[in-house]
């Protein structure tokens, strides 16, 4: 029943969810529904219940997904090094060209 805990946690921590499939979620959340809604019916409390418990964190990552749908923020730790973004320094004339 834990196991979108860790997924949930790093979508939080590093504020993106590029990596999560939005297909996959929104079909796990209609599954956990019916699941839910199936046990209810049966009146049988341990589907219900272990359902909702996957429910909620499945709908956690999903609203999540929709939160920060884009790339993650450009932080110190995932820049571009220092060495890219520098331009190279004009060529002197007459100076033989590296092919």
């Amino acid at each position: 029943m834990a196991s979108f805990t860790p997924q949930l946690v790093k979508i939080a921590r590093e504020k993106h969810a590029q990596g999560v499939s939005l297909g996959a979620y929104l079909m796990m959340v209609a599954g956990f529904s019916l699941w839910v809604v199936y046990g209810l019916l049966l009146r049988s409390w341990p589907v219900a219940l272990s359902n909702a418990v996957n429910l909620a964190l499945a709908a956690a990552i999903l609203a999540l997904k929709f939160r920060y749908p884009g790339r993650p923020p450009r932080t110190s730790r995932n820049a571009m090094p220092m060495a890219k973004t520098i331009r190279p320094a004009a060529r002197k004339k007459g100076a033989p060209t590296r092919l």
